[in-house]
């Protein structure tokens, strides 16, 4: 029996796709998983896969065509199965493809023409524009040493300072080493067209932040015994790209505090808030062109080297422009991580339908107060991001202290 292929849904808010390109061709024989071609949506580039075994019997579409959702594009038959192609065509040609935007190239601004022996260059060193003059001291000894007037002598030092050198030279009866010049970074002028990922981010959050009431909890974690944990762990793992980081830790732990904050795990749907029965823990990674969200499939139930290594998978496909529809659909949560970037607190803009994202900061070596007294502590700052609409303050606030429990208690997170 044929199977059609219709341009899928990729995505709860998806209307459209460009077709990249097909990975089979017609006649070729395809088994149902293998990838059939490729479908640029606004998130991402995603392989789809074929739904059925057979032969590729015709294809409705050309690579670089933007079509709807649900548009008849191909299909798939047995080898001696008899198909209508001129009348499938016909069905297909209901919705005429629409060729792909073509993003205007930019034209840099020329750069300026290198020097040559004709061109006369403009003097580096000038007068300090407030008048003053700027000594070293150790060019003001020598100076009043051997009476020598700095009002005549030139500075070759930062910002025109007079240094040693410039002494040494004057008495001398030379003329003091010149700075060398510094070359002024060449910006292009010009306007970049926003990439289909960047106008979703850009109409997504601008939706966020314009519908969502969004409310905000910090709490300080201290993350001493989950770096020993994790570095007790780690010497246990062999394979050096299977080391964990402290980002699974935060996902496990967000994952295990949502099972006991279910209202955090849920949509809303306009007058209903849905609950999710498993917990789907998103993780932003930063992609060419923007951000996207990969998705820890019932992240409370895996262990922490299962999270590390699923994460690390996705967001290299995420990277190289080849996730699967899986990778990004249907989180429940999302956590965001800039400490390794040395971001020590930030805020992070719910990713709707969800009701609450998780942003963490660098795990920071600071001073802390245990029993009156100050001692080396070890701390992480956790932001919550929570739809009012959905939950309050005391139930956010629950939520963070049973989260903080979490990784202050990371064996926890191992059983």
């Amino acid at each position: 029996m044929s199977e059609l292929i219709t341009l899928p849904k990729l995505g709860f808010d998806m209307a459209e796709g460009t077709l990249v390109r097909w990975l089979k061709q017609v006649g070729d024989s395809v088994k149902k998983g293998d990838v059939l071609l490729e479908v640029e949506t606004d998130k991402a580039t995603v392989e789809v896969e074929a739904l059925a075994s057979g032969l590729l019997k015709g294809t409705f579409a050309e690579a670089g065509s933007v079509l709807p959702v649900g548009t008849l594009i191909g299909v798939i038959a047995g080898a001696e199965e008899k198909v209508d192609l001129d009348a499938l065509r016909l069905q297909a040609g209901g919705a005429e493809a629409v060729p792909a935007p073509v993003a205007k190239a930019v034209t840099p601004a020329p750069a300026a023409p290198p020097p040559t022996s004709a061109t006369p260059q403009p003097a580096v060193a000038v007068p300090a524009s407030d008048g003053m003059l700027r000594v070293s001291p150790i060019a003001q000894r020598m100076a009043a040493q051997a009476g020598v007037d700095l009002k005549l002598v030139r500075g070759s030092g930062p910002e025109g300072r007079i240094i040693k050198r410039d002494i040494e030279m004057f008495m001398a009866g030379g003329t003091p080493a010149q700075p060398a010049a510094v070359a002024r970074p060449q910006l292009a002028a010009g306007s970049v067209p926003a990439s289909r990922l960047r106008k979703a981010i850009a109409r997504r959050m601008t939706e966020s932040k314009t519908a969502i009431p969004h409310f905000y909890l910090t709490v300080d974690v201290d993350m001493a015994d989950a770096l020993r944990a994790r570095e007790q762990l780690n010497a246990m793992l062999e394979a050096a790209d299977a080391k964990l980081s402290v980002n699974d830790f935060i996902v496990k732990g967000a994952a295990l505090a949502l099972l006991k904050f279910p209202n955090l795990n849920a949509v809303y749907r306009g007058d209903a808030v849905e609950l999710m029965a498993q917990v789907h823990v998103g993780v932003a990674v930063s992609v060419p062109g923007g951000l996207m969200t990969v998705v820890v499939r019932d992240a409370d139930a895996k262990p922490l080297a299962t999270i590390g290594a699923e994460v690390r998978a996705m967001a290299a496909r995420a990277r190289a422009g080849k996730v699967q529809p899986a990778d990004i659909e249907g989180s429940t949560f999302t956590t965001s991580n800039l400490g390794m970037y040395g971001i020590e607190h930030f805020a992070a803009i719910i990713n709707p339908p969800e009701v609450a994202i998780l942003a963490t900061g660098a795990v920071q070596a600071v001073p802390v107060v245990r029993n009156g007294q100050v001692v080396p502590g070890t701390i992480m700052r956790a932001t919550l991001s929570a739809d009012h609409r959905v939950t309050d303050g005391a139930e956010a606030a629950q939520f963070m202290q049973y989260f903080k429990q979490l990784l202050e208690q990371p064996m926890r997170l191992l059983v």
